[in-house]
């Protein structure tokens, strides 16, 4: 059965974007293989906001070769979007009742696993729902001050498993968890 996997970049005070949404502080190197890691993926589940911005992006026309390929990759995942708006949309298909039956639904269909790509509120949902299999946060050596938390207003304690901890040469630390049975 898929996995839903939460791959996310974190700053080291626990924000997963700066307080006007930037991300310009993520580092992005060969020795993190995030092409690996896409290549494990079929699925991308979005918030509404989040595949506003993301879910069809084009990198600009000076993008490096291996950014344009990267999007590329991103771009031919099948997206799902968690919305409370209906929308005709080719490109995805929304989802605005019945969450946890229809992320089940997806799940056992087989393939590759599904990446939580976000926003914060949806990934709060799925952490409330007990949907999400893995965490591979990675911890970039950022301090940010202020933005969106990752983990914000949490109703109860999540006690995770270390699995798997990456060092990268930029500093990076990917540490990946499951949750505990």
């Amino acid at each position: 059965m898929k996995k839903v996997v939460l791959d996310l970049a974190v700053s080291l005070d626990g924000f997963i974007e700066g307080p006007n949404g930037e991300t310009d502080w993520c580092i992005l190197e060969d020795d993190m293989n995030f092409e690996g890691f896409l290549a494990s993926i079929d699925t991308i589940f979005y918030g509404r906001v989040s595949y506003d911005i993301w879910g069809n992006f084009q990198p600009g026309s000076g993008a490096s070769q291996i950014e344009q390929q990267l999007w590329k990759d991103v771009n031919s995942k099948h997206k799902v979007v968690f919305s409370s708006q209906s929308r005709d949309d080719d490109n995805a298909i929304f989802i605005n009742s019945d969450i946890t039956n229809k992320v089940k639904e997806i799940k056992e269909q087989g393939g590759k696993d599904i990446w939580l790509h976000g926003g914060a509120g949806l990934i709060k949902t799925f952490i409330e729902l007990n949907l999400i299999d893995s965490y591979r946060l990675s911890v970039h050596p950022t301090v940010l001050g202020s933005g969106t938390p990752l983990f914000k207003d949490l109703k109860e304690r999540i006690a995770l498993t270390l699995v798997k901890t990456n060092i990268f040469k930029s500093g990076v630390v990917q540490l990946i968890y499951e949750p505990r049975k």
